[in-house]
C-alpha cells in the first residue's frame, strides 16, 4: 500500500495525486500540516531530510521530490500514459511541466513566502506582487507555446490530460488563490476548466482533501 504523506494546499503534493488519480491507483493520505511546521519535526525529517511534502512510502522505500515520483507513477502503471509515445513530444510534454515545476512553482512555494516576510520584512502586497510577477511571466511563455500547436486539443498535449496538466493545474489554483490576473491566458484557463471537469481532477482537487480547511 502507498502511503502519500502531503498537505491539502501544496501545489506538489496535488501533481501527485493528479497523477494517482488519472492512474487510478489507491493510497493512504497521511496529513502533513506545513502551517504549522510538521514538516520539520524530527519524525519527518527522518523520513524526508529536505522536510518538504510530498513524500510517497511504498514497499520499505521512502520517494521524494514531486518531479521524481511522478515518473514512477509513469513508469509503475504505465497506462493510461502521462506521456506521448513519440520521443520529441515527450520532450514537449515535460518542458511545459518543467516550466511550472521548476521556474513558477519554486520561488512562490511557502518557504520563499515566509523568508520574503521574515528576512527581508516584505509585506502582504510585496509578496503578492512577487508572486504574480512569477505566475505571469511563466505563463505568458506557456501560452505561447500552447497557441503554436493548433492540433492540440482542449489539453496541453493530445486528447487526455497528462504530466503537464499534473503541474499547470495546482499552478492555476494557486494564482486564483493569490488573485493573479488569468485574462491575458486563454488557452491556460481554458485546459483547466476541461480538466476540472474531469473525476481525477476532482477528486485531486486541494478543497477535497481530508484536511482541508
Amino acid at each position: 500500500m502507498i502511503r502519500l504523506y502531503n498537505y491539502w494546499r501544496s501545489g506538489t503534493s496535488h501533481r501527485v495525486r493528479i497523477a494517482l488519480a488519472l492512474k487510478g491507483v489507491t493510497y493512504d493520505y497521511v496529513p502533513v500540516n506545513l502551517l504549522e511546521g510538521e514538516h520539520r519535526g524530527a519524525a519527518f525529517r527522518a523520513m524526508n531530510p529536505q522536510g518538504l511534502a510530498p513524500a510517497v512510502e511504498v514497499d520499505g522505500h521512502v520517494l521524494t521530490q514531486s518531479p521524481a515520483i511522478l515518473e514512477w507513477i509513469e513508469e509503475r502503471w504505465p497506462k493510461p500514459p502521462l506521456l506521448p509515445e513519440d520521443h520529441f513530444d515527450r520532450a514537449r510534454v515535460r518542458a511545459m511541466a518543467a516550466l511550472v515545476a521548476c521556474d513558477i512553482h519554486p520561488i512562490n512555494n511557502l518557504r520563499v513566502l515566509n523568508a520574503l516576510k521574515d528576512e527581508f520584512d516584505a509585506d502582504r502586497a510585496a509578496i503578492l506582487a512577487w508572486i504574480a510577477r512569477w505566475i505571469t511571466e511563466g505563463f505568458t511563455a506557456l501560452e505561447i507555446m500552447l497557441n503554436r500547436d493548433k492540433s492540440r486539443g482542449e489539453f496541453c498535449f493530445g486528447g487526455a490530460p497528462g504530466l503537464a496538466e499534473c503541474c499547470l493545474v495546482p499552478q492555476v489554483y494557486a494564482a486564483r488563490r493569490f488573485d493573479v490576473d488569468l485574462t491575458p491566458f486563454a488557452a491556460i484557463t481554458a485546459i483547466d476548466a476541461a480538466c476540472a471537469k474531469l473525476p481525477a481532477f476532482i477528486a485531486a482537487a486541494p478543497q477535497n482533501q481530508p484536511d482541508a480547511k
